[in-house]
């Protein structure tokens, strides 16, 4: 190579690339160096020449991790490239930069070592693009994990700082935590906000003054109500400049000039049109004022997050209409019963298909029921609500409790087509679980079915507790139909627990003790033991709805019962008239007494024409006098209107006459039909 040449190119390099070059010796000190590279263009002679000799590290313009970097290119040879350092190099003041280091190392022709050559490249503004790209990529990832406002807005403050600010503050509108929002289009009235979100870079003053969940006002003029305003962004370079409209905001102002906020970006959270709040993003002492390029980024993050903070809004509010929805679908008190005492606890927190239900039967029984539908929100609800109508329907048809669950898996199951599939193909369809149980003062026989519900627990007047021995059918809609009713006697004081699997806190063997302490001992108010059991299995706030229904069982005693059998033959009709007559002058009833001997008679006589077997006949004093009738037949009658000329054919329509109501129900061995009358 031409001397000339090597002169000349040396000279270049050393004085024309806009790139820094700079020859370390083994000691990584500078031996030579580009006057135009980053952080020594525009440095006087003087101080240049001051700079041979020294290290970078006493000039300053290298740290720890970036010496290290370069004795490990010394001692291996292998070069690094593109090793990014990050501080304030001369002539920049305060402003933070970002070089690119690369380096190689400078050896002799027997391969020892010389020194090292290392360029420096300032690659700020493409590291601050980069950054932006990756602050946006990890908040795509981090913000809208749960459909809570709260958590959003706190999600976007923690994003957003400090990559982009020193400090980060998320208002929303108060409106927005109900499910509601305004109007579509910008708020030009002054708005009333509160802190849902915040994160300050250090330990600051300003950290006590935004307390998230307090409730402040946007004062027109500022940034932050021009922001909501017209729906664009602020970009507030220097706080300073603006006496203006911090003078409206005195004590706020004052707080960010003790943290050292110099730099301020306000921005809407605007979804689909609808303004749901703002975010303030600010810088302090030691980083650089906002650029544009942040403004776009503040842009960024804030639509991200806004809509986030909209599907939390919208969950809310369906929830919450749901939750309304919930509480007009399931009874708002129970009916007072001669059979049981009831009492319960309904807490309904997550909106989903909990019910409950106490329904009076024919023969002064009670039907309890307990049920659940999967999933939440308001399908969750509409079919709870559809499926207590159904229960009530089939139990107004006297159906026994495990037919009456067949057909509800039946009806369960077209619900289920109803509905679409949601957005998770993971997602099980809807189901449902039910408890039906059926008790009989007169007899104190309790007969109950399960389908996928949790057994009731037994509180026998003795202190002895248990789970009800009863067998566990498939959820309703799921599977095929296999429900098996199971019977039980209770003495009169027992207590019947029905609750959810939201109160299925521990084992079975942790629970029961504490069933036996709430319900046990003397016989008190059974609100009260309920509302006791309810704070032993809860500790806590359920996550989920709970429900527990309680029933004190009664027996109905020789006053207000009759009961007799009667031979299958003609004239048992005749003494049906007299055993009825008698005991409803013993009741003082005797305004009943004829139209009471006719029901009997009539019932009587078609028991005879129809069946084979033992008649009985059943009298009962309740709030309605209900006469009964069984026989062995499974032939249910059919009510018809016979023609002036023929000859049979009136009696039902001379007992649906006489009486309120009436009804026929199937019984283990045929059937049994029952009247029932008004008491005078």
């Amino acid at each position: 190579m031409d001397p000339d040449f090597s002169v000349a190119l040396l000279k270049a390099l050393f004085s024309e690339p806009p790139i820094g070059l700079h020859v370390l010796d083994r000691d990584l000190r500078i031996v030579e160096f580009n006057a135009e590279g980053p952080g020594v263009r525009g440095i006087d002679a003087g101080e240049a020449a001051g700079r041979v000799g020294r290290t970078a590290r006493e000039l300053g313009l290298l740290d720890e991790e970036a010496k290290r970097m370069l004795r490990g290119v010394l001692e291996t040879g292998v070069p690094v490239v593109d090793h990014r350092h990050r501080g304030r190099v001369a002539r920049t003041g305060d402003e933070e930069r970002v070089l690119s280091l690369s380096a190689f190392r400078i050896q002799d022709a027997e391969g020892s070592p010389l020194g090292l050559g290392v360029t420096a490249v300032d690659v700020t503004e493409r590291d601050c693009a980069e950054r932006r790209l990756e602050l946006l990529y990890r908040a795509g990832e981090t913000i809208g994990t749960t459909l809570d406002v709260f958590r959003t807005a706190q999600e976007l403050a923690d994003a957003a700082t400090p990559e982009l600010a020193g400090i980060a503050a998320v208002d929303v509108l108060d409106s927005v935590l109900h499910g509601e929002a305004p109007a579509p289009g910008p708020l030009l009235d002054q708005v009333t906000v509160r802190r849902a979100g915040f994160r300050a870079s250090a330990e600051r003053a300003v950290r006590d003054a935004y307390v998230s969940g307090d409730v402040r006002v946007m004062r027109f003029g500022t940034p932050y109500a021009r922001a909501v305003a017209d729906l664009r962004p602020r970009l507030v370079r220097s706080l300073g400049q603006e006496e203006a409209w911090t003078a409206r905001d005195p004590a706020w102002a004052e707080v960010l000039r003790e943290a050292g906020a110099h730099s301020l970006i306000a921005v809407p959270l605007a979804a689909r049109g609808v303004v749901l709040g703002m975010a303030a993003f600010y810088r302090t002492k030691g980083s650089r004022p906002f650029e544009d390029e942040d403004l776009e980024l503040a842009r960024d993050l804030a639509a991200r997050a806004a809509v986030c903070v909209d599907n939390a809004r919208r969950y809310t509010r369906e929830h919450t209409l749901a939750r309304l929805t919930q509480r007009t679908l399931v009874p708002a008190r129970l009916p007072a019963h001669a059979a049981v005492e009831t009492a319960y606890s309904y807490l309904p927190v997550a909106s989903s298909g909990v019910w409950y239900d106490v329904l009076p039967l024919s023969g002064a029984r009670i039907a309890l029921v307990a049920g659940d539908v999967s999933g939440r929100g308001m399908q969750a609800v509409t079919t709870m609500g559809r499926l207590r109508t159904a229960v009530s329907a089939f139990a107004a048809m006297e159906l026994r409790p495990d037919e009456l669950l067949e057909r509800l898996h039946d009806v369960t199951g077209r619900l289920a087509q109803e509905y679409p599939p949601g957005e998770d193909p993971d997602e099980p369809p809807m189901t449902a679980a039910c408890l039906y149980v059926v008790y009989d003062p007169a007899t104190r026989r309790c007969v109950l079915a399960r389908a996928g519900h949790p057994p009731p627990v037994v509180v026998l007047p003795d202190g002895r507790v248990e789970a009800a021995d009863c067998p566990d059918g498939p959820s309703l809609g799921r599977g095929i139909s296999a429900y098996t009713a199971s019977e039980l006697d209770l003495p009169e004081g027992s207590i019947l627990a029905l609750q959810n699997a939201g109160l299925l806190r521990g084992t079975a063997d942790s629970r029961l003790p504490l069933y036996r302490e709430a319900l046990g001992g003397p016989p008190g108010p059974l609100q009260d033991k309920c509302d006791a059991l309810v704070s032993a299995l809860l500790p806590e706030a359920p996550a989920d709805d709970a429900l527990l229904l309680l029933a004190r069982t009664r027996v109905l005693g020789p006053e207000q019962l009759g009961s007799w059998t009667l031979p299958n033959e003609p004239e048992s009709a005749a003494a049906a008239r007299r055993l009825v007559g008698g005991r409803l002058t013993e009741w003082d009833l005797g305004a009943l007494g004829f139209s009471t001997r006719l029901i009997a008679s009539e019932l009587v006589t078609n028991a005879v024409r129809y069946s084979d077997g033992p008649i009985g006949l059943r009298l009962i004093r309740d709030t309605v006098l209900t006469c009964e009738v069984s026989d062995t037949s499974g032939a249910a009658p059919h009510l018809r209107h016979a023609d002036y000329d023929d000859e049979g054919g009136r009696g039902l329509d001379l007992v649906a006459h006489y009486t309120r109501r009436w009804g026929t129900r199937r019984t283990s061995g045929g059937k049994t039909i029952w009247t029932e009358q008004a008491l005078p």
